[in-house]
C-alpha cells in the first residue's frame, strides 16, 4: 500500500449542503444512487401466522413497544 494519491481512479467528493448539519458524498462511479424504495412508502404488514390464536393474541397485536 502507498500514500500517493492517484488521480486516475474517481473518487467521492464531500459535498456540503446550505442549511443541513451533515455533509453529503456524491455516488460512487459505476452505481445506482437511486434509492430502493422512496422515503414515506410504507411496506405492507407482515404476514401473520395462519396457526390457532392464543387468548392473548388481539392485545399483543394492538400493543405499540414504548419507543414509537
Amino acid at each position: 500500500m502507498t500514500d500517493e494519491n492517484d488521480d486516475r481512479t474517481p473518487r467521492q467528493s464531500v459535498v456540503r449542503v446550505p442549511g443541513s448539519r451533515r455533509a453529503r458524498l456524491t455516488p460512487v462511479p459505476g452505481s445506482d444512487p437511486a434509492p430502493e424504495s422512496a422515503p414515506g412508502e410504507s411496506t405492507p404488514p407482515p404476514a401473520r401466522s395462519k396457526g390457532p390464536k392464543g387468548p392473548n393474541d388481539d392485545q399483543l397485536i394492538q400493543d405499540v413497544p414504548p419507543h414509537y
